[in-house]
């Protein structure tokens, strides 16, 4: 069953919440931290190309993190809400329709950032020397798509479940490993901002394995079917929630784009310099 400390319908809410809180805290330092490691190993060991490209790649992956994580805010709230009712057995079909929304926007994520990595990075105004990289950084990074998108929606499923120590676990699983991938693919092999892209797919990947394993080891109070995984009134109901969230985190993430474009108009410099500050920005963010 859920612990004690987690179950926010009994006891002092305000030292529950704190004890929430710190963990989604710290996941959001290393988050930031994660984003942060690709910029000073390119910087470091790779070209100021590759530190155009990774920035700008790095600003159109926000995009699409930052919008699954709104959306999957809607099934962190409806699972919670089911816990504090008292009707665990709701659950199982909020995970089973999610499962499949999910892994389509997956799919038509994949299909838009492989597909479309040119023009994207085009409409980005990538500057000429670092296009080619930019390319490259959008089209790795849209090919493992499925394990960003995965993480976020097992974290929001830890979190409802009142749990979030674990997505914090994950975080800095996927910070250690793509720490060491780019020392490898970057520092080692050369491979610049191709590298940095390659590094957190792997590391993405290696945290949702963890995830996976974590989440099939506790003990729920609710039991999976194979009949829950359809389309199901609980989707409607998550995405009522998720939708507004993520329409608005994806009004203020373009306004972020249109700002990455006009410094890259400047030149490969101002480009390089503006990923840096902002990702040193993200910190107090």
């Amino acid at each position: 069953m859920i612990e004690e400390r987690s179950d926010f319908t009994r006891g002092s809410i305000l030292q529950k919440l704190f004890w929430f809180m710190l963990p989604i805290l710290g996941a959001l330092v290393l988050q930031a931290a994660y984003g942060a490691v690709d910029l000073l190993v390119v910087g470091r060991f790779g070209s100021t190309s590759g530190l155009s490209a990774v920035s700008t790649g790095s600003q159109v992956l926000n995009l699409v993190t930052f919008v699954v994580t709104q959306l999957a805010t809607g099934i962190t709230v409806l699972i919670a809400r089911y816990l504090g009712e008292k009707n665990p057995k709701q659950i199982a079909p909020v995970l089973g329709g999610a499962s499949l929304v999910f892994a389509l926007i997956s799919v038509g994520l994949c299909i838009v950032l492989m597909g479309f990595a040119r023009p994207i990075s085009v409409l980005m105004q990538a500057p000429a020397e670092s296009l080619d990289l930019t390319v490259d950084y959008v089209r790795i990074c849209g090919g493992g798509i499925f394990f960003i998108v995965a993480y976020n929606l097992l974290s929001a499923i830890f979190r409802g479940l009142g749990d979030s120590k674990s997505p914090l676990i994950f975080v800095l699983v996927a910070c250690v490993v793509n720490i060491i991938g780019d020392l490898v693919l970057v520092a080692g092999f050369h491979m610049d901002a191709a590298g940095a892209a390659l590094a957190t797919v792997f590391a993405q990947a290696i945290s949702v394995v963890c995830a996976i394993r974590m989440l099939m080891k506790k003990d729920l109070p609710f039991t999976i079917k194979r009949t829950d995984f359809c389309f199901n009134r609980q989707c409607r109901k998550f995405l009522q929630i998720g939708i507004p969230l993520a329409l608005q985190e994806f009004l203020t993430q373009v306004s972020f784009l249109a700002l990455c474009a006009f410094v890259n108009r400047l030149g490969l410099e101002a480009s390089s310099g503006y990923g840096v500050a902002s990702k040193i920005v993200n910190f107090a963010c």
